[in-house]
């Protein structure tokens, strides 16, 4: 007996990269990815709830590493809550941020499959390298401003006096510690920011080396604003690892400039102020050939009037 093989058609994906599919179809995907995303964030919220106390004892590790922050009597580390719900509403927000981190995998998925098929192959290509790379620079930075947090506690609570008793309220604590682990994980993303203007052709490799002062400027001005405490060594850690990112980008930037061989062009020696130079002809130019004028145009032909309409016809035959 032969079974016949049902053909299968196009995917949606390809449906949808040849513009074949329909608006109300796009709604549909739109709708279904939706729910398959905010499905898996409410599982990961759920694991956020049973992992949000683990979390906040891993959050309040340098300032309970201190020993400023150890209470004489009981000998442990105490924070202050003023509301009734402040903790509670707390592990709420830590299960909430834990639970995106764990379903990352998920809604990055359904949000890329719905966006990719509008982008060409190459695009698609540079898009997995730079995701792959978004991923470590994020966790660099969250471990040095953990590290940083550390450091600028100890110097925070080391000109308090001993004359004056430390208790820090629990929400903002934590807020301020996941507050500087955000803008630490973006500050590292911006090495990306400087391949992907080197990647479309807006600045090349020598160009962004020349930038290299504002640069430098730039990141010191950024780490004095963002880091906690005035102390240099927050803000130098910061600012040199920014330094390092932006040259080790510029480093990639050349490597992608010669292998799409930029810089070979006519005018890639030519300054965007300076005037392209003229060639200079010296042979004369030699005079053309006689043109000869046209001949008078005869006068045309009277033309005959038309021959009368037989009238044994009408007009339809």
């Amino acid at each position: 007996m032969a079974f016949a093989l049902k053909k299968r058609g196009p995917s949606n994906f390809a449906r949808a990269a040849d513009g074949s599919m329909t608006l109300v179809e796009h709604v549909r995907e739109l709708r279904t990815r939706l729910f398959k995303a905010s499905l898996a964030i409410l599982v990961g919220f759920g694991v956020g709830i049973w992992l949000a106390g683990p979390v906040r004892i891993l959050l309040s590790k340098p300032y309970c590493d201190l020993p400023a922050s150890i209470d004489p009597v009981s000998g442990k580390c105490k924070f202050v809550q003023l509301g009734v719900a402040d903790v509670f509403l707390l592990n709420l927000k830590i299960g909430l941020w834990v639970g995106l981190i764990i379903a990352a995998p998920v809604w990055l998925y359904q949000l890329w499959a719905f966006i990719a098929p509008g982008l060409h192959r190459h695009e698609r290509r540079y898009a997995y390298v730079f995701t792959a790379l978004a991923a470590p620079l994020f966790a660099a930075g969250a471990v040095l401003a953990f590290f940083v947090t550390t450091k600028g506690l100890e110097f925070l609570l080391d000109i308090s006096g001993d004359d004056i008793a430390t208790n820090l309220e629990v929400t903002r604590y934590i807020s301020f510690v996941t507050n500087l682990i955000l803008l630490f994980g973006v500050a590292f993303e911006f090495p990306l920011l400087v391949l992907m203007l080197n990647f479309v052709g807006i600045a090349s490799a020598k160009r962004l080396l020349s930038w290299w002062r504002i640069a430098v400027f730039v990141f010191f001005a950024f780490s004095a604003v963002v880091t906690p405490t005035p102390d240099p060594f927050g803000m130098t850690a910061l600012a040199l690892c920014l330094c390092a990112l932006y040259f080790a980008a510029v480093g990639v930037a050349f490597l992608n400039d010669k292998r799409k061989g930029r810089g070979k062009e006519v005018y890639a020696g030519i300054d965007d102020d300076e005037v392209s130079p003229l060639e200079f002809d010296p042979e004369p130019v030699e005079a053309g050939q006689r043109v000869d004028a046209s001949a008078p145009i005869i006068a045309p032909e009277p033309v005959a009037a038309p021959a009368p309409i037989d009238r044994r016809y009408d007009d339809m035959t």
